[in-house]
């Protein structure tokens, strides 16, 4: 199929892209990598009257390492965070994660931001967004604002972004003398994930997120465990996570993966 039809804006400023937005409001759509976002217009899931690009816009193109995060703007490339020198020292789960996203040739188009506006619950970038604690911002002709990560995906596909809002960029915290640990399962390399995992090592135990199972990525922080301990909180988890059969895996086996896998992660950045 071919999309609806619609009109485009190849926005030179932030300011004439929130402009945009705020006069169209859900009539418009932005674009950035256009990995999605052209699938989804080809089979008319989408049908903006107004496409607003804003791979032009230099502000947006930024990684910033500041005092105690990093600041990556919306029209970062996948394949340029994945290339940046400092990216294993100040973002290793991210280092760990970009690998999986979809192939060399994706990511050269992607757009991290762009991944998360998107909000598919199986992909790689939310679920390391939510890992992390970090934090969405949006700004709007009116207002800036910072999402946390567990409150801006709202769930499958969806966000806490307004109509008018534009999803600026995202800080994510400089890791410190943490150990960080990533796995998925796909039915192939590049493809979405069935489960996957991200664990990190934290100042009072472990936290474990999981994505592909529930509607939106989901953390969870424990205490340091041991034995059944630990086996009874992964099984809490991996039901509490709500997994339904498709035609990629059934529940139960989504379930057995983030009990495996958990366990493993969790084994790996307590040693």
């Amino acid at each position: 199929m071919k999309p609806a039809a619609f009109d485009y804006l190849r926005a030179a400023t932030t300011s004439e892209a929130l402009e945009a937005l705020a006069q169209q409001g859900g009539d418009a759509r932005v674009l950035a990598g256009g990995q999605s976002l052209m699938a989804m217009l080809n089979m008319r899931l989408a049908k903006p009257k107004l496409l607003v690009d804003i791979m032009r816009i230099k502000e947006l193109r930024r990684i910033e390492r500041q005092k105690d995060a990093v600041v990556i703007g919306a029209s970062v490339r996948q394949a340029e965070l994945l290339a940046w020198p400092a990216l294993a020292e100040a973002l290793p789960l991210v280092a760990l994660a970009l690998p999986w996203v979809g192939h060399m040739q994706t990511r050269s188009r992607g757009t991290v931001c762009g991944s998360l506006a998107h909000a598919d619950p199986s992909a790689e970038m939310p679920l390391t967004l939510v890992a992390l604690g970090g934090e969405v911002l949006l700004r709007s002709a009116k207002r800036r604002r910072r999402v946390a990560a567990k409150d801006f995906f709202a769930g499958m596909m969806l966000t806490a972004r307004a109509d008018d809002e534009l999803i600026e960029g995202i800080s994510l915290p400089i890791a410190r003398d943490g150990r960080f640990a990533f796995r998925e399962v796909a039915r192939r390399h590049g493809d979405f994930a069935i489960v996957a995992c991200a664990a990190m090592k934290t100042s009072s135990g472990v936290r474990l997120a999981v994505g592909g199972v529930a509607d939106v990525p989901t953390a969870r922080d424990w205490p340091r465990l041991d034995g059944t301990a630990l086996d009874d909180a992964l099984n809490a988890f991996a039901y509490e996570l709500g997994a339904r059969d498709d035609v990629h895996a059934t529940a139960r086996y989504r379930r057995d993966l983030v009990r495996m896998i958990g366990r493993d992660l969790i084994g790996e950045v307590l040693q």
